[in-house]
């Protein structure tokens, strides 16, 4: 590839703050994203800032008795855009960002912090109804819908054989029944949950400790799903074809030189992804499918092909982690992100509507 039509990470605006920041959000049909993290004195904050003419302006802010270590927007639509948080001591947590001195939905979730949070529903017309997911560290993943206080679905480890759930995430939910859960565990185990039929659909084990897990798309029929893990890594499975023996074809890659936190997949082009590494780079790749993504084996059962991917460019743009990268829905090639070195951080790549 010439390098003249390869993406450009460029640096819009870098801006330090007075708290470790562990997520960052864009704010869905607005210029505003939501900082969330933790001060050094324990105590949580949700920084609601937009962007004014190449500076971060704080428009609103929360201090909390409790530091967040991640947060989500469930639903795309301008009605319904409301800020769910998980924190240090395992609550869960929704809050209007019209009014954000008490939260509108507040509950005990987990036994201990909450390492991931992730939303559906309302992300289109039928899209079924609103829920969240969330991953402890006690092991236990579990399933809100806020119009009740309980978990709709909890999956438990077995007696004495917890394991830390890093990473999770929604798919499959292109109808109003439909729906899966994949999360990520410490000791290498990816879990698959179809939500319809209350079953493990598939699990592996990837080797690494599992940091990152996102799908291409949330309301679409499965398609591809990402994996990062320690150790340099990430795999692409191909999730459209599950052979009964053989599970998911998949391809696998080295990138960072350091454990990989993220893979964010653009939202104009889910093809497109970008990796964020322990050693405060990103790197930006194109997938390519096969010539056949599914082909019959030797007993005439179909199975997956797994594709390539290639990388279009890399850039290094801190010391420290890259710990959170969210891509805006409205604007392509606008990201923000948030680093270990206490700084926020909007980013724009550039080109991307050649791929």
């Amino acid at each position: 590839m010439e390098t003249t039509d390869a993406p450009q990470i460029i640096e819009h605006i870098h801006e330090s703050v007075t708290f470790t920041p562990y997520e960052t959000r864009w704010v869905p049909c607005s210029a505003k994203m939501c900082v969330m993290g933790i001060y050094p004195k324990g105590t949580g904050v949700i920084k609601v800032c937009e962007l004014a003419r190449g500076e971060l302006k704080t428009v609103a802010e929360k201090e909390s008795k409790v530091g967040f270590k991640c947060g989500t927007f469930g639903a795309s639509s301008l009605e319904d855009r409301a800020l769910a948080t998980g924190d240090f001591e395992g609550n869960v947590q929704i809050w209007s960002l019209e009014r954000m001195d008490v939260p509108s939905f507040s509950v005990k979730g987990h036994g201990q912090i909450i390492n991931c949070i992730d939303g559906c529903g309302g992300l289109s017309i039928g899209g079924g109804a609103p829920e969240l997911v969330t991953g402890s560290r006690d092991g236990c993943v579990r399933v809100w819908d806020p119009r009740v206080a309980e978990p709709v679905v909890s999956l438990e480890p077995e007696e004495g054989a917890a394991r830390d759930c890093w990473t999770v995430c929604f798919g499959n939910s292109y109808n109003d029944d439909e729906r899966v859960v994949c999360a990520g565990y410490d000791n290498g185990d990816v879990k698959m949950f179809d939500l319809r039929t209350n079953s493990i659909r598939w699990e592996c084990n990837v080797g690494n400790g599992v940091t990152g897990l996102e799908f291409d798309r949330k309301d679409i029929e499965m398609n591809k799903l990402c994996v990062t893990t320690l150790e340099s890594r990430f795999r692409v499975y191909d999730v459209r074809t599950q052979h009964p023996e053989d599970g998911f074809a998949f391809m696998k890659e080295k990138a960072h030189k350091a454990t990989i936190w993220h893979c964010k997949h653009l939202p104009q082009n889910r093809d497109v992804f970008m990796t964020c590494g322990g050693n405060g780079g990103l790197n930006i790749y194109k997938y390519s499918y096969p010539a056949q993504r599914s082909v019959k084996d030797a007993k005439g059962v179909m199975k997956g092909q797994a594709g390539s991917v290639e990388l279009l460019n890399s850039k290094v743009i801190s010391t420290q982690p890259v710990v959170s990268f969210d891509w805006s829905p409205d604007k392509e090639g606008l990201a923000c992100m948030a680093c270990l070195d206490q700084t926020v951080r909007v980013n724009i790549v550039t080109k991307l509507h050649l791929y």
